[in-house]
């Protein structure tokens, strides 16, 4: 499988994965942005990517920027559909009580390519198959 990425500048940073067997390629700020405390902002990679048939891309935050800073991605994770050919942008929120700098060409978050399912919708005429948790939805399990 291939993923093709096209450079937008000519100083933009191909995604790249820190680990051999990482899941997510982190994704740099192509750009810098002060980020105020409770603001958000989306910032430009400086990326377009062609994703292989039936996968789509979620951008997810990085750990470090969450737990280090109290910065994350806004619609985690936000999804990056396989038709999609603009600039990929990442919205980013500050949830400390400091300003943020994101400097240009740092990382600021992930990029995990998944396959997409489309399955057929059929319209229940009657009741859904029983389970043990039935309807039980938030808190169901306890604190």
């Amino acid at each position: 499988m291939k993923l093709r990425i096209r450079l937008l500048y000519p100083d933009s940073l191909l995604p790249s994965y820190a680990h051999e067997n990482d899941s997510g390629m982190d994704l740099f700020a192509h750009e810098a942005v002060l980020i105020q405390p409770g603001e958000r902002k989306l910032i430009g990679t400086g990326i377009a990517i062609e994703l292989p048939a039936n996968t789509e891309a979620h951008i997810r935050p990085r750990s470090g920027l969450a737990y280090k800073h109290g910065i994350t991605v806004l619609n985690t994770p936000g999804t990056i559909d396989e038709g999609y050919r603009g600039e990929i942008k990442v919205l980013l929120i500050n949830h400390s009580q400091e300003a943020f700098q994101v400097e240009k060409g740092m990382r600021i978050a992930q990029m995990v390519i998944a396959p997409v399912l489309r399955p057929k919708l059929e319209i229940a005429c009657c009741e859904l198959a029983e389970t043990c948790r039935g309807a039980r939805g938030f808190g169901s399990t306890g604190i």
